[in-house]
Parts: structure tokens; C-alpha cells; sequence
């Protein structure tokens, strides 16, 4: 393949080719004044800048500037609208380039295979489709603007625990079916000029060195021609990532990469041409975006127009999930009682990297509540985040709800509920608030619950409530715009981005999530969330999909062809609406075992009273496809196919068939064989079964009894070296105490779940990869070798 920058890289001696593949700093990539190549900034930004100003670092731990919080992913994906993504896509570049920043860290776009990943809400959806359109639609906005969006994490991350040390053993059906279809969407319709690998294995091949995700796939298949960039910390062996596709080291690793990387070329492990190969595609994206930050140098920013904006994205990611006696909207002059500490002081963003210091103050609730034309009757906290039920504020928000029309109770998951580098332990609310809410509605029988969280939770009250509003974590403008769908000022149009089971246990991968040693194994295969729930007919909380209007619509003549779906909906209410139409597909199969119906599209149609359209949705080279691992490449099966359109997963309004001229006759799988995938229940796989799936021998990844340096930290308590056996313990001292405090510490959940090695790629140079195996020594108990062995690579380190 002719490289574009040839000229240049000839020039350019084989030290400073390999130190380009590595960071300068935390942010920025390494640039050579006297060739011309200039430096590139990134930084994190899935729903808003964390440009820091001073001192860089991945966790957030120093200030950053200004920027607009928008609602994050797992809630403007309930909007399920791809211009409002692209439109926030805008914004987000055109904050960027005034900031110098070239290439925004996202959009995240990993799927919700539990509700107990930490990071959830920075991840839209638990279908791959849905994830997919709405990422491209983010990376399609932001790189308008003449600079580069990054999704992340490529692929298979699902879990905070021992992130850095853990690997997804999946089958090759599922991964490309589940896991990766979303990353597809993003790379072939929103053209990503970047990607970030994630920090696990695959298969037990890191994915920032696995050249059949970099290479086969990403490159050969999907047609990508950007610069992979490791997840911060996440690169491994940096000579054998760079062979097999990635480009980009982060943060700056001193001399250790370019080192690593000298001696794979002069060894032979690493050819030369290849080097100069992927040093061409990440200076193309480097010249590509230099230009934007450059002529927005001195430019600022529509603060008020961003914030308009954030307000706008809010209210069309509200879900109404509850309405019992149309208690919404609320009529003007309505006595209310506002209980709930998150009314005074909002849950409006998830912690970790992706922080985001707002430009405006954010909105909270008892701000903008007196100008909604309700009366307020009374406020009172109610509970104390992250404590036991407090009897004083209970008592007081109790005597507040006997005397209201209505009680409001603000409530949800807190800060230290979820978190990057933190998984959830359950799907609870925080105990004071599931108390207070049991307490409240014995005395007021007319109560409404408004959400913050980002991730689904279990409703134990969901009986005793008439009303129930989520806002997901709604961002700096989050209040105004849960007050304006409160009071019947906007119409809410949200529809979950994931399904509320009735029970932790109930979902699907309970068994299996997270993992249990070094392996996660994804038993589970294609049933993830609603997948699961529609095929084998388990009752749900909500559904995916799922969210109610203030009117109603109805849905007929339906007309299928072989270009796609045709249909009329019309608003049978009074008021103006939002509906968010579903194309499902299902095919029943004696040779392929699939989830009774997939989504394959959907779209939003705003009505007036009365009005009806006609929608239409076009089948795409989604629609039917299947993974065939006979052929390795996507197939179609002959015969009927199922063709449905659903106000959400569960509920099928219009229904039709279509008979599908496929690739293939079958999809060579065997009943017998696979009862269990076949019927989609799932829940106790045995290893025989998932043996069959997943087409070689399970992985052994249990414990060794011996410190590898690719084990996480939290795992030294297993070794026989008592300072590593100290070092946990003191972190697992400091995770105790910042559950009390009720915040996450992001650099005590750095340590825990990072591997040893990770102190050679996090630290600048200062600890380099021998000094990481000496320690790795003394954590297994060789105390003096290992003393021994980290001054000899102390004092050879330059």
C-alpha cells in the first residue's frame, strides 16, 4: 500500500519512528519540529470535554476546563435519535478545537451485558444495533468539525472488575454478533478516523495486540483506515501491538515503548515497513486534524447555546415508565412536597474519566421547581446519601408527604453506586432511600419517583407509586428539563435503552458476571438483555424499548417488501407526541439457534392530535444476517423470516412475514446438541455445551497460586510475598473508606484493578517493565531476589 507521508517517514531515523508510536505526556502525542509534525491532543469527552488545564492525568484528579455536560450515553441513547446525537457530536467538536483537543475519547459504545457494570452509563445500549447507529451518529457530528472521534472500548469490555486483568472468553458467533456489530456501525457509517482497544484479553489475546480484531476485522473487513490507540495503561507488549495493528501507545511510556519497539525491528519480530506502515496512518489523522484546532485558536464557544442544547437532549432522554391515574402532568397549582436529598443536589454525571467540570452551575431541582407553577409545600432531605436511614429526616419528610396534593421523591443510585473501576454488587437503590419511599407511601397514596442513575435498578415500591420519571444522568440542564416534562411543558418521548428486570438474578448472565478468576466467560452467547427475556418468556419490569407519552398512538397497515417496512402511526391523544418506532426480526430455525426477534431499525415520527404518517424503515445488510463460523463471514439463512414492529421488546403491534432467497440453506448447528442455546435457557450452561459453542477447550482461568505481572493488583492478597499482601491491604483500607465517604477514589480503583505491568505503561518511565517483573519476584515471595533484581533495573534505567 503507497504511503502518504513516505517523504517524511524516510527521513526519519528508526528511534524516532518508534518514539512516534508512543505518547509525548498523558495526552499528547510526540511531534519533530524539524519534520513537521505537530503534536496531537486528545482527551476524554463521551458527554463532555475533560480538557485539564495544568498537569495532565487519565483519572480527572486535576482540573479541567470549562466545558458543557450533556446527559450521558446510557441517556441520550433513550432518545433513540441519531440527529440529536450528531447535533451533540457538534457541539462536543466545536468545544474541542477552542481547547486544542484533536481527538475526543469516545463515544463509548460497549454493550450492557449486566446492569452491574460500573461504567454503564457512559455506554448506550445492551443491543448492538441500537449502540451502533447512535455512536455513528456522535462520530459523525464531532468529526463535521474537522477532527477525530475515537469509540471506545473495541471490544468486549464489560466489566470493571479486574478490568486490566481479564479475559472475555467468547464465542466467535456471539463477539461479532453482539459485541462488535456496534463498533462496525460506527467505523462504516460514522467513518471513525480513530479507535481505543480495550483493556482485556479476548480470547486470551490482549485486544490491543489481537490482530484478528486490528487486523481481519477492523481492517480488512470493516475498511478502517484511522490509528487505534491503546486504552490508557492498556497496552502490553507494545512491539507485538503495533505488528498486529495498533498504532498508539497511551499515556507516554518515557523510553520504554520506543525501546520496545528498536528491538523488534532489529530482532526481526517486527518489520520495518510495518512500523512505517502504521506511523503513515497515524500521522494522516495527526496533518488531518491539525488544521481545526488551529483556526479555532482564540475562539470561544455559544456557552448559552450548549446549555440550550444539554436542556434539549435531557428532555428528549426522559422516560416515562409510570403514569397510574394519569397523575402526570401536574396541574398548576398542585400542593407538592420535594423530598430527596438529590433535589437540592443533583446526581447529573457518572465519576471516572469521563468528569466533566460544567460551564454553568448545574440545575437542581428546588432552583427551578418555583417557577414551574406547582406550589411547594414543603422540602426535606429525606436521607442522607450513602448511609443508614436517618429516623430525624425520615420523620420530617413523612410529616411533609401527609400534607401534600402529591409527593415528588428524588432518588437513585449515588455516586459511589457506580463508577469506572467499580462494578455494583446488586441492583438495589441505596437502602435509606428504599426505606423512606416504603415509609412515604403509607401516608400519601399519590406519590411520583424521579430518577437519577445510570444503569437500571431493582423497584421494590414500584406498587405503591403512582408515578415514575426517569432521567438517566441528565447533565448540567438536567433539572429544567425533568421539571418541564413534569408539568406537561414537553411531552416525554424516551424509551429505555435497556431492559429492568424484575430481579438481579433474572438476567442473563447472573451466572457467569462478573468473572469469577482470570476468565469471563460468556455462557449466555446471544442472549443478552431483552434477547433473553422475549425468547424464554420472563416477565420484566420494563422492557426494552419501553416508555410511556402523555398521549397515545396506534399503529396499522403494515406492508412488508423486500426493500423494507411501511406502516401508518397515528396520535390518538390530544396533545402533541413523540413516538419511537421498533423493527424487530425473528426466524425460527431447527439449524440456528437465535433470540425470538433482534431489532434491525427504528425511527422517530413526531404527531399532532389527530395526525397520522406513514413511516417506513429500509432493511439493511443487518437485517438477516447471521455470523457462520463454517465460513468465518457473515451469512443469510433461506426461508421465512418474521417481520414485527413494536412500541417496545416485549409488545408486537404489527406483525407479517417475508421470505428471505438467503447465502446459505441452514446455519449448521445441531438441536440435540445445543438444547440449552436452542431454547434460550441459558442460565446453568454446561461445559459441554459451551464447549460446542465456543469451538476449541475451555481456558483453565483459575488462580495459579503464583503472581503473573498481567495479574491486577487486587489479586497480590493470592501471592506469598507479604509487601504485595501490605499493598492490598492498604487499598482495600482506602476502598472502605471512600464507600463511607459516599465518592469514589478513582486512583485507590486504578491500583486495585491494574495489573503489575501497568506500572511500566502509567508512570512516564519512571518504572520500566524489568523493574515490573522484579516486583512481580518479590509478590511471590522472593524478597531478595527480587530486591536485588529491581536496583539492577533501577540503576540501568535512563
Amino acid at each position: 500500500m503507497k504511503m502518504k507521508y513516505e517523504n517524511i517517514i524516510k527521513q526519519m531515523t528508526l528511534a524516532e519512528k518508534a518514539r512516534m508510536m508512543s505518547g509525548k505526556n498523558t495526552w499528547e502525542t510526540v511531534d519533530f519540529e524539524k519534520y513537521g509534525i505537530p503534536s496531537m491532543t486528545m482527551s476524554d469527552g463521551p458527554h463532555g470535554l475533560r480538557r485539564q488545564a495544568g498537569a495532565g492525568d487519565h483519572l480527572g484528579l486535576n482540573a479541567s476546563l470549562p466545558a458543557t455536560c450533556f446527559p450521558t450515553a446510557a441517556g441520550v441513547a433513550n432518545s433513540w435519535d441519531e440527529a440529536l446525537g450528531e447535533e451533540i457530536g457538534e457541539a462536543l467538536a466545536e468545544e474541542a478545537v477552542t481547547m486544542g483537543v484533536n481527538v475526543i475519547l469516545g463515544p463509548g459504545l460497549n454493550i450492557k451485558r449486566s446492569p452491574l457494570c460500573g461504567r454503564n452509563f457512559e455506554y448506550f445500549s445492551e443491543d448492538p444495533y441500537h449502540a451502533g447507529k447512535m455512536a455513528a451518529a456522535y462520530v459523525r457530528g464531532i468529526q463535521s468539525k474537522g477532527i477525530a472521534a475515537c469509540p471506545k472500548h473495541f471490544a468486549a469490555n464489560s466489566q470493571e472488575l479486574r478490568r486490566m486483568a481479564n479475559n472475555s472468553v467468547v464465542d466467535e458467533r456471539t463477539f461479532r454478533e453482539i459485541y462488535t456489530t456496534g463498533f462496525e456501525i460506527a467505523v462504516k457509517e460514522g467513518k471513525s478516523k480513530s479507535i481505543m482497544s480495550s483493556y482485556n484479553e479476548v480470547n486470551g489475546i490482549y485486544a490491543n495486540e489481537n490482530s484478528h480484531m486490528l487486523q481481519e476485522i477492523l481492517v480488512d473487513e470493516w475498511g478502517f483506515d484511522g490509528f487505534v490507540v491503546s486504552d490508557w495503561g492498556g497496552s502490553n507488549d507494545h512491539a507485538l501491538g503495533v505488528k498486529n495493528g495498533s498504532h498508539l501507545e497511551m499515556p507516554g511510556t518515557g523510553k520504554s515503548g520506543m525501546r520496545d519497539i528498536i528491538r523488534a525491528v532489529e530482532n526481526g519480530d517486527l518489520e520495518e515497513s510495518v512500523l512505517d506502515q502504521r506511523l503513515d496512518e497515524l500521522l494522516n489523522v495527526i496533518f488531518a486534524t491539525y488544521q481545526a484546532t488551529e483556526d479555532a485558536k482564540g475562539k470561544q464557544f455559544d456557552i448559552e447555546a450548549h446549555h440550550k442544547l444539554a436542556r434539549k437532549a435531557a428532555e428528549e432522554s426522559i422516560v416515562l415508565l409510570k403514569n397510574e391515574d394519569q397523575i402526570l402532568p401536574l396541574k398548576p397549582g398542585t400542593k407538592v412536597a420535594v423530598i430527596g436529598d438529590f433535589a437540592k443536589t443533583p446526581r447529573y454525571q457518572g465519576a471516572g474519566s469521563s468528569l466533566v467540570n460544567p460551564t454553568k452551575q448545574p440545575e437542581a431541582i428546588m432552583d427551578v421547581i418555583g417557577e414551574s407553577g406547582v406550589d411547594v409545600i414543603a422540602y426535606e432531605q429525606g436521607y442522607i446519601r450513602n448511609r443508614k436511614p436517618n429516623k430525624k429526616l425520615m420523620k420530617a419528610a413523612i410529616e411533609a408527604a401527609r400534607k401534600a396534593d402529591v409527593v415528588l421523591f428524588f432518588g437513585g443510585l449515588d455516586e459511589i453506586s457506580e463508577s469506572e473501576g467499580l462494578d455494583r454488587t446488586h441492583m438495589d437503590m441505596p437502602y435509606a432511600q428504599d426505606t423512606l419511599l416504603d415509609e412515604i407511601t403509607t401516608v400519601n397514596s399519590n406519590v411520583i419517583v424521579v430518577l437519577s442513575a445510570g444503569s437500571a435498578i431493582e423497584m421494590p415500591w414500584y406498587s405503591y407509586v403512582k408515578g415514575i420519571v426517569h432521567g438517566y444522568l441528565g447533565g448540567q440542564a438536567g433539572a429544567s428539563a425533568m421539571m418541564n416534562v413534569l408539568t406537561g411543558k414537553v411531552n416525554p418521548s424516551g424509551k429505555l435503552n435497556e431492559t429492568y428486570p424484575l430481579h438481579y438474578k433474572d438476567t442473563p448472565a447472573y451466572a457467569y458476571y462478573p468473572s469469577k478468576e482470570r476468565s469471563s466467560e460468556y455462557r449466555e452467547s446471544l442472549y443478552v438483555g431483552y434477547r433473553y427475556y422475549t425468547t424464554v418468556g420472563k416477565m420484566t419490569r420494563f422492557p426494552f424499548g419501553f416508555g410511556l407519552s402523555y398521549t397515545n398512538f396506534e399503529y396499522k397497515d403494515l406492508k412488508v417488501s423486500s426493500e423494507g417496512v411501511k406502516f401508518i402511526v397515528k396520535n390518538t391523544g390530544n396533545v402533541a407526541g413523540t413516538e419511537i418506532t421498533q423493527l424487530y426480526v425473528g426466524k425460527q430455525s431447527d439449524t440456528i439457534f437465535r433470540p425470538v426477534r433482534e431489532l434491525k431499525g427504528f425511527k422517530r415520527v413526531e404527531l399532532e392530535p389527530g395526525e397520522e404518517k406513514e413511516v417506513q424503515i429500509l432493511f439493511d445488510d443487518n437485517s438477516f444476517r447471521f455470523y457462520d463460523t463454517r465460513t468465518d463471514s457473515w451469512e443469510i439463512e433461506s426461508g421465512t423470516y418474521q417481520i414485527m414492529i413494536g412500541e417496545n421488546a416485549e409488545h408486537m403491534l404489527l406483525e407479517d412475514t417475508l421470505d428471505v432467497v438467503g447465502t446459505v440453506e441452514n446455519g449448521g448447528y445441531k438441536k440435540e446438541e445445543m438444547p440449552e442455546y436452542f431454547s434460550g435457557q441459558i442460565k446453568d450452561i454446561s461445559d459441554e455445551e459451551f464447549t460446542r459453542l465456543y469451538g476449541r477447550e475451555i481456558p483453565d482461568g483459575s488462580w495459579s497460586g503464583e503472581i503473573r505481572m498481567n495479574d491486577a493488583v487486587c489479586q497480590l492478597y493470592y501471592g506469598k510475598g507479604i509487601f504485595g499482601k501490605l499493598f492490598y491491604g492498604v487499598l482495600r483500607i482506602l476502598l472502605k473508606i471512600s464507600e463511607w465517604q459516599g465518592k469514589p477514589n478513582l486512583n485507590v480503583l486504578f491500583n486495585y484493578n491494574m495489573p503489575i505491568r501497568g506500572y511500566a505503561k502509567m508512570t512516564g518511565g519512571f518504572v520500566t517493565m524489568e523493574m515490573a517483573e522484579a516486583l512481580t519476584e518479590m509478590a511471590n515471595g522472593h524478597r531478595i531476589k527480587g530486591t536485588g533484581h529491581l536496583i539492577r533495573a533501577a540503576v540501568k534505567r535512563d
